[in-house]
């Protein structure tokens, strides 16, 4: 793909240089600086000065003032040029003899030295003699199949080394101690320090011009088979691709990052980046193309012209505006050695940042995302694109130049929403992946801002996860976008955020009385319910207390069951402020008293009558109704009859004097067991109500973590009222022969001998008296076990007493206290069980064993 990287523009016409002389030819140039040397094909040197200047139109152009010319008096031609600036020399090539003239005015050196029997020569612009004031030249010799290394001065010429080749070289460049050589039949890379060769590639010198120009450090261009235009390190290697160029190439030259080509016809521009063609320019009759200094001059055999490049900046503009991204990239990496650090960096990110919108208009967003980031794109540049999208209060003003022709998404798009919708989605995930990064660094409000009208717009569920999370969206412009999209529950939230909560509960609150549509939340009034139940604003609940429970009491009463454990409940949120208050709702009351004493295990009497007093009346009023044996009230007295018995706190009294009126014997029996008064409980279990498992039980839970005799005086009490001689029956009777069976080690087997009737017949009682004689023995066993067990640890004790008396104890007043250091100063002491005497007050006072006597050693070092 064509591109304009060069210009071409005439330097030397026809008729300032050859005027009616047309037998002249140019045969060879040499530009250093504004010194520009022609050598003809009639042993002639002209000498001229380049103006350069810009036209107006922007086009540079060159006006060549000749300053003198010098013929040589060989009638040869003049084969090559090249100037020595450093020595104010020009070497000139005639008749195989290297001639040294002055630059000025083109006249031989005093000395008269010369190199003769040279074919070709070349310059090392990298030279190893480290010498400011000497030339290194390379010489091909005319027979010998040699090259010449020669150190030229201002005023004589010295031959440094000669080396031998295996054919005669035909074409030469060198670089350092590297020769690159161009022989007959293939191309070599020679190190004259060490004369090691290597062979490269084949080549014909019969059929074809040879090409070799050393293009920067230790690197060459070569003309390789194919028409390829190769590069080759001094190495020996290629570490650049190829370049592609026409059959007939014979010049060549590098101008970074292209190279061009000369045939009979074009000159051709290929990139060393991606190695296109990326110009062609018409050329007929060239036969030199050399690079001075960074200049292209090329020349036919009357004329001579210069290939001026573009700005590397233009070109990729050029390249940016043809929409050809990957181009310009590859170009502007390229540009990085020909530009300075700085000013390259701002370049590349300008250039960045325009190859995404390029690419973004495209539709092409995972590249346009890269090509952003990569160019540190300000964001707002993208986003301003968007209508509306910045904030109102935003101050951000359009880079200049634009980094594009957009004037905004429905220009770019054309009106077409589809296209319009994924740009939006694609703006969605970029500011989502940016806002937490250093690229949104100053511009947060913005970011987000803009993503909650995105969000808001598209009905996208992140819009919620926005607003529950830090965020720096603005108020003045989130409220009214999210009343247009209808987004009060998410309004709330942003409210919420900003610490406005009756804003927010206001909103919330009329969506669900229907007065604003919002189907965001179908459970808003269980959230509402959440939200003041860990709302610190007290002032702020009790507001919304009535309203909550006259929709629900059941679960409306959370905003007082489920606060904080940790929240001060001394002033607003006092229990007993909230049970006053509760009184007229007789559902959430009961919660309430319940979240109180059982959940939070409130040892409060009050709550705990209130509670039991509730229960009560739900059971009266279930029982009220005719007939009513129902589940509910099965699970109302379970409920009443669960607090009775798990609850010490209540008014016994109070409510017993209620239940005696009713037929609520169990409960009845629970309340008057409460009062130790367990013959009557057990009375009314065994004789009203005729339950023997629940007598059973009554004993079982009423003795719970007491003592175990307290137990068996129940079980006996029970028993007794079985086979009470004025109230027996069968069904009594049986109930103690179970009774008995069921519980055996409960009872003291010799008081229920006395008390069954002596006509039971010992089949009936067998498995009590089994058990009973198990329990009695295993009772015996583990006594005298503990007994033992006792008499051993006591031998034990004695056995330690008398070994700790067999050794004797030396005090003396040079013995020092394990405690304080100190000596004894009467035979009175404490001996610890490691041996150690300490004074009877430092053992009253010290509950730790003594120092050790490390410990002791560094006391006494200190001391």
């Amino acid at each position: 793909m064509s591109v304009k990287a060069f210009e071409l523009v005439p330097v030397l016409e026809r008729d300032l240089l050859i005027g009616d002389k047309t037998w002249m030819t140019i045969d060879c140039i040499e530009c250093c600086g504004k010194n520009l040397y022609v050598g003809t094909n009639d042993c002639f040197i002209y000498h001229f000065l380049l103006e350069e200047k810009v036209s107006t139109s922007g086009r540079i152009l060159f006006t060549p003032i000749k300053q003198l010319h010098m013929y040589l008096g060989i009638k040869k031609a003049v084969n090559e040029l090249k100037a020595a600036s450093a020595l104010n020399r020009l070497l000139v090539l005639c008749d195989n003899t290297v001639t040294i003239l002055h630059m000025i005015n083109l006249e031989p050196i005093p000395s008269g030295a010369k190199i003769k029997g040279v074919t070709a020569f070349s310059v090392n612009e990298n030279p190893v003699t480290g010498d400011p004031f000497c030339v290194e030249v390379c010489t091909i010799s005319l027979k010998r199949k040699t090259v010449q290394i020669y150190a030229v001065h201002e005023d004589r010429v010295q031959l440094m080394k000669e080396v031998s080749t295996p054919e005669q070289p035909v074409a030469i460049a060198v670089d350092g101690y590297f020769l690159c050589l161009a022989m007959s039949t293939q191309y070599i890379i020679l190190c004259y320090n060490t004369g090691v060769s290597q062979n490269l590639f084949p080549f014909n010198s019969e059929e074809k011009q040879p090409i070799v120009k050393r293009i920067g450090r230790e690197e060459f261009l070569l003309a390789g088979p194919g028409a390829l235009g190769m590069f080759v390190t001094a190495a020996g290697i290629s570490q650049r691709a190829p370049v592609h160029w026409s059959e007939n190439v014979f010049g060549a030259a590098v101008c970074f990052p292209y190279v061009v080509a000369l045939d009979e016809e074009f000159v051709t521009v290929h990139s060393m980046l991606d190695q296109q063609q990326k110009q062609t320019i018409p050329f007929r009759g060239g036969h030199i193309l050399q690079d001075f200094e960074g200049k292209l001059i090329i020349a036919t055999s009357k004329e001579i012209h210069m290939l001026v490049p573009l700005p590397l900046e233009r070109q990729i503009q050029d390249l940016l505006a043809s929409r050809r991204v990957e181009e310009a990239l590859v170009l502007a990496k390229g540009a990085r050695r020909n530009i300075p650090k700085d000013k390259f960096q701002g370049m590349y990110r300008r250039i960045l940042q325009q190859a995404g919108f390029i690419q973004f208009g495209q539709l092409q967003f995972l590249e346009a995302k890269e090509l952003f980031r990569s160019g540190q794109l300000d964001v707002r540049e993208l986003m301003s694109l968007y209508p509306l999208l910045l904030p109102s209060t935003s101050t951000f003003i359009r880079s200049h130049p634009s980094l594009h022709e957009y004037a905004d998404l429905n220009q770019l798009m054309q009106g077409d929403q589809e296209k319009i919708t994924k740009c939006k989605r694609f703006l969605m995930s970029y500011l989502n992946e940016i806002r937490s990064t250093e690229v949104a660094n100053g511009y947060k409000e913005e970011i987000d801002t803009a993503l909650l009208k995105l969000y808001a717009e598209a009905n996208h569920d992140s819009l919620l996860d926005l607003l529950v999370s830090e965020n720096s969206c603005l108020l003045v412009d989130a409220v009214p976008w999210l009343e247009k999209c209808k987004k009060y529950f998410a309004l709330g939230l942003l409210y919420h955020y900003n610490g406005q909560n009756e804003a927010a509960l206001q909103l919330w609150v009329k969506i669900v009385d229907g007065q604003l549509q919002d189907a965001t939340r179908s459970d808003l009034f269980e959230y509402i319910v959440d939200f003041l139940s860990f709302c610190s604003n007290h002032e702020l609940v009790w507001k919304y207390t009535d309203w909550v429970l006259q929709r629900s009491e059941e679960v409306g009463i959370q905003i007082f069951t489920r606060r904080p454990l940790d929240e001060n409940q001394t002033t607003c949120m006092n229990p007993d402020d909230i049970v006053n208050y509760l009184h007229k709702y007789k559902k959430a009351i009961v919660v309430y008293l319940e979240h109180l004493v059982f959940e939070r295990n409130i040892q409060k009497e009050k709550f705990h009558t209130h509670l039991a007093i509730l229960y009560l009346d739900k059971v009266l009023d279930l029982q009220s109704q005719e007939g009513n044996v129902s589940e509910e009230l099965t699970s109302a007295r379970c409920t009443l009859k669960n607090l009775l018995q798990h609850s010490n706190l209540y008014r016994v009294h109070l409510l017993l004097g209620r239940v005696k009126e009713t037929n609520l014997f169990m409960e009845c029996a629970i309340l008057h067991g409460k009062l130790e008064e367990h013959e009557k409980a057990l009375e009314i279990l065994v004789h009203r109500l005729k339950d023997f498992q629940a007598a059973e039980d009554y004993c079982l839970w009423n003795s719970k973590d007491k003592d175990p005799s307290h137990r068996q005086k129940l079980f006996h009490m029970l028993l007794t009222l079985y086979l009470h001689p004025d109230v027996s029956s069968d069904e009594l009777i049986m109930a103690g022969v179970d009774l008995l069976n069921n519980h055996a080690v409960q009872f003291d087997a010799v008081r229920v001998l006395q008390l069954v009737p002596e006509e039971w017949s010992l089949q009936l009682l067998s498995p009590f008296l089994t058990k009973a004689m198990r329990g009695s023995f295993h009772a015996k066993y583990t006594a005298e076990l503990s007994s033992n067990l006792a008499r051993s640890e006591n031998l034990i004790f004695k056995y330690t007493k008398v070994k700790s008396r067999e050794g004797s104890i030396q005090l003396s007043d040079k013995k020092v206290c394990r405690v304080c250091c100190s000596y004894f100063t009467e035979p009175v002491f404490v001996r610890y069980p490691d041996g150690s005497l300490v004074h009877i007050h430092c053992a009253k006072k010290s509950h730790k064993l003594p120092a050790t006597k490390q410990n002791y050693a560094s006391l006494k070092n200190q001391s």
